[in-house]
């Protein structure tokens, strides 16, 4: 993956954008721009990151976004393949804060509005009911135009303000401290880690992609995505275990090795240490 692009998705002829999506594999570039955003995935499957948030993501993730708020969902490696069959399929709307006037939101009347927009720019993850209900009015929207989608929109924002059912993604505090110009540097060591998280990755090596001393680059990476470079990199391989453990087809010691650990003990005390439960116990309660 990228550092984030900035991303124009700006549509001259509609308020509220909505678009489905159907390819061999979503968007590959970590991008970001200045609209809220609600995306859910229909087919596929990968990685998603979320400002500093990395998780796996599979047919139901439905997502929340503020502005700005860098995010990637990236296919796993055989929806690469030339070779493969395999597809996916999502749907994305985007708003602009001001879509109905710089004043709407100022009204008394728009308070839990104002806190869904504020809570979004951490990303917001839904599941449950209100995620079903999510999935139907996007796939309605897809078919409605002009006041009716305006009105169909305010309703669903107005049922995701006042329901609960979704759960921050990013950290407390979170901000994009990216710059467009930084995109490169960021672009070539993230598309490296998840292409090679399965081997062994020596920081030399991706602090020269970066340009700079393992020192400098630790130092770079921590300011920027709110994690050491190596907690990236361990939340990277620990969902793809999780991925495998679900599909309960190897051994956790094959997982392990799999998915980059040099030995299970490293796995298994990582695997604790980001899940909260051993690979066992992740395994048997799901």
């Amino acid at each position: 993956m990228k550092a984030p692009i900035h991303k124009n998705v700006e549509s001259q002829v509609r308020t509220v954008t909505v678009q489905e999506l159907k390819a061999p594999h979503f968007d590959p570039n970590w991008h970001f721009h200045p609209h809220y955003q609600l995306f859910t995935v229909l087919e596929g499957t990968g990685k998603r990151l979320i400002g500093d948030s990395v998780q796996t993501f599979e047919p139901g993730d439905t997502v929340f976004l503020g502005p700005d708020v860098p995010h990637l969902w990236r296919s796993d490696p055989a929806y690469f393949d030339q070779s493969s069959n395999l597809m996916t399929h999502g749907i994305v709307l985007y708003f602009q804060e001001d879509f109905l006037g710089k004043d709407f939101l100022e009204k008394p009347e728009m308070l839990a509005l104002r806190q869904l927009l504020i809570d979004s720019k951490r990303g917001i993850e839904y599941k449950g009911e209100l995620r079903e209900h999510i999935r139907s009015e996007l796939m309605s929207l897809t078919h409605t135009e002009g006041f009716k989608s305006i009105l169909q929109l305010l309703t669903l924002l107005d049922k995701l303000a006042h329901e609960t059912g979704g759960s921050p993604i990013s950290s407390y505090g979170y901000v994009n401290t990216y710059k467009v110009s930084e995109t490169e540097r960021m672009q070539k060591v993230h598309n490296y880690v998840l292409q090679h998280f399965y081997q062994e990755i020596r920081l030399g090596d991706v602090a020269s992609l970066a340009g700079m001393t393992e020192a400098a680059f630790c130092r770079y990476f921590k300011a920027r995505a709110n994690k050491t470079f190596i907690d990236f990199v361990n939340e990277i391989r620990i969902g793809h275990s999780c991925k495998l453990l679900l599909e309960d087809k190897w051994t956790i010691a094959q997982i392990a090795y799999d998915s980059g650990f040099d030995s299970l003990s490293n796995f298994n005390r990582n695997f604790k240490k980001y899940i909260g439960q051993t690979p066992r116990e992740y395994k048997g309660n799901y």
